[in-house]
């Protein structure tokens, strides 16, 4: 007979009770949940056996929302009040998605903040909530699946997610009522699912291209410690690129004019999709526009057709995945297998470049719509505890390095890209001006030398620091990053231990390209912005020269100066803030080293005088003590 393990009521649960942990794949186009049952770990279906879940939310006037399929249904005749694709609004601002918005069959508002929200029928939504809607829903599915409350959950998200996308990701979870043990990344969560199941080892790059977002990951697996290199990508790259081409040429075809309206647009959305899909197996496909929405029409599309519109979307994938293995360090040669995770590497296409690319048949026995939800749902069910003696590591990285603005509105990069995560890293900084006592500090994130063209991330403010001469303090600013991605900083004075710190939950995220850009940008204007650098810290070093002398010679000029010592050096200061103008950093070092060097004799009476006032009334044994 079998014992059961009873505990007393407020004890805490039996150590070795199963607890209920998901994997939740939040996509663009469909999303899934997945546990491990019974060792097992595999997505699970709704009531009618479907396990995809259509990332749809259907809004009504004094009604619950619809999520799924059946607000899928309704895209067409209430596009405005049917939401769909919203993972390519998580994290964005109102700018960003105005840019976009041409495609976007929404109707947009601005609210208290930088979020953007869809006017529906029933109230102005944000992207966040309706993220919650979808996974609200999942959360249902896995609880009557599982029968009881789930514990906790891992939601995966694209690598190349910026802190915002991550933050708002993490923020729908919460309020969808879960436990959001970790996000994970999509592709790290592939080759966990991949890893285990073949107990492989090596280099393994990971191509995941969904509906909205593409990844590319270089991973090395090593006795169940999945380190991940480098990844790249692209957060406005996927399978509704390709519907969108098609929809395209429907509309040439079919000379419907871009102002044809909304429903027509999701129809056209639709039937794109299903072409798309359709031409994954069948050399052609007839597609038939029915009399009542723009007329009726009917065209064939072949397979080369639709290859030729959606190959520039294909290939511009691939510059990604040279950044990737150049991060990495790796050779395309010794990148063992090649792993395909999106319902969009569906498309033979995609299979032919990714093969060309890197020289091999690319891994295709795994389910790529079900991989990312089962990976995440493995190792859902480690941190809840299911497994306390499971070795299995993952070593995420952040995608871009962040940094603090110095003087002269350079940035100093703090965490570089690419570095393993969690992570807390901690550098010391010094007061610009004498008897400063409050310092400003902008934390930005991206690749290039001036904070300008960096992105800016928060603002915050360390007061009451000791006053000082400038560069006597030493404040120490710290970086923590999460293994969510998540970012915290933290300033302390050192000597009086005052402090400051924020968490960084910026209302909105990167505009399409800016994480593609900035690293494009940062390569391409690598010289350039040395030399930018190198002009700023001379500029930076003048004023802090000049500001210093002024003060001295306000202070005892008059006392310790000679007229003919006082007339050089003005001329040279002259000469320096003529220099400081410039943009010859090289000019400005050699005028600073003039000045200091007219003004040797006045420094060192200074010290004079300082050491003989300091030493006033006082006998020397009294300083040898």
């Amino acid at each position: 007979m079998a014992l059961l393990q009873i505990s007393e009521p407020g004890q805490a649960t039996a150590p070795h009770q199963h607890r209920l942990a998901a994997g939740i794949d939040l996509g663009t186009t469909n999303s899934l949940v997945a546990s491990v049952r019974s060792g097992v770990a595999d997505t699970l279906p709704d009531r009618d056996g479907e396990h995809l879940l259509p990332s749809v939310v259907r809004y009504g006037a004094g009604q619950a929302a619809q999520v799924g399929h059946a607000a899928l249904a309704a895209a067409v005749n209430d596009p405005l009040n049917t939401i769909a694709s919203v993972k390519r609004l998580m994290g964005r601002g109102i700018a960003d998605i105005r840019h976009i918005g041409t495609e976007l069959p929404y109707e947009f508002v601005t609210g208290s903040s930088a979020m953007p929200l869809l006017h529906t029928v029933a109230g102005d939504v944000s992207p966040v909530e309706v993220s919650a809607e979808i996974l609200r829903n999942l959360k249902l599915r896995a609880e009557q699946t599982l029968g009881g409350e789930l514990d906790g959950v891992v939601i995966t998200v694209p690598a190349y997610f910026d802190e915002a996308q991550r933050q708002a990701t993490k923020d729908a979870g919460r309020l969808a009522g879960l436990n959001v043990l970790r996000l994970l990344n999509e592709p790290t969560a592939a080759a966990v699912a991949y890893g285990l199941d073949k107990g492989s080892e090596g280099v393994i790059a990971i191509y995941d291209l969904g509906g909205g977002t593409f990844d590319i990951s270089i991973l090395r697996l090593n006795q169940g410690v999945f380190e991940v290199m480098s990844t790249a990508g692209d957060t406005a790259l996927g399978g509704d690129d390709m519907d969108r081409a098609v929809a395209s040429w429907i509309m040439a075809q079919a000379g419907i004019r871009d102002d044809a309206g909304r429903s027509v647009m999701r129809h056209l959305m639709q039937l794109a999709r299903q072409a798309k899909e359709a031409l994954t197996t069948e050399q052609q496909v007839t597609v038939q526009i029915p009399h009542g929405v723009d007329g009726q029409w009917s065209g064939v599309l072949t397979r080369d057709s639709f290859n030729a519109l959606i190959r520039p979307l294909v290939d511009k994938s691939m510059g990604p995945c040279r950044r990737a293995l150049r991060d990495a360090g790796v050779r395309v040669d010794e990148v063992q297998t090649v792993v395909m995770v999106g319902g969009s590497t569906r498309v033979p296409l995609v299979r032919e470049r990714v093969a060309d690319f890197f020289k091999a048949e690319p891994m295709v026995d795994i389910d790529p719509d079900k991989v990312v939800a089962v990976g995440a749902a493995i190792q859902a069910d480690i941190l809840a505890g299911n497994k306390p003696d499971d070795e299995m590591l993952l070593l995420d990285v952040i995608p871009l390095s962040l940094g603090l603005e110095t003087m002269g509105g350079l940035t100093e990069k703090i965490i570089p890209r690419n570095t393993t995560i969690p992570t807390a890293r901690a550098q010391e900084f010094t007061t610009f001006k004498d008897g400063q006592t409050a310092m400003s500090l902008h934390v930005v994130q991206g690749e290039r030398e001036l904070v300008d063209d960096c992105r800016s991330l928060a603002r915050f403010e360390l007061r009451d620091i000791p006053p000082m001469v400038a560069g006597a303090a030493r404040i120490r600013v710290a970086f923590q990053v999460d293994a969510d991605g998540l970012l915290s900083v933290t300033a302390e004075e050192q000597t009086q231990g005052v402090k400051s710190s924020i968490e960084i939950k910026p209302s909105y995220g990167l505009t399409d390209r800016e994480i593609e850009t900035m690293l494009k940008d940062s390569m391409a204007h690598a010289l350039e912005d040395r030399d930018v650098r190198r002009l700023r810290e001379e500029q930076v070093e003048a004023d802090r020269v000049l500001e210093a002398l002024h003060a001295a010679m306000a202070s005892d000029g008059e006392q310790l100066l000679e007229v003919d010592e006082r007339a050089a050096i003005d001329v040279a200061a002259a000469h320096l803030a003529e220099a400081r103008a410039g943009t010859d950093y090289r000019a400005i070092k050699r005028a600073i080293e003039a000045l200091e060097k007219a003004s040797s004799g006045y420094v060192e009476r200074r010290m004079n005088s300082s050491i003989r006032k300091a030493m006033a009334g006082h006998a020397i044994d009294e300083f040898s003590k």
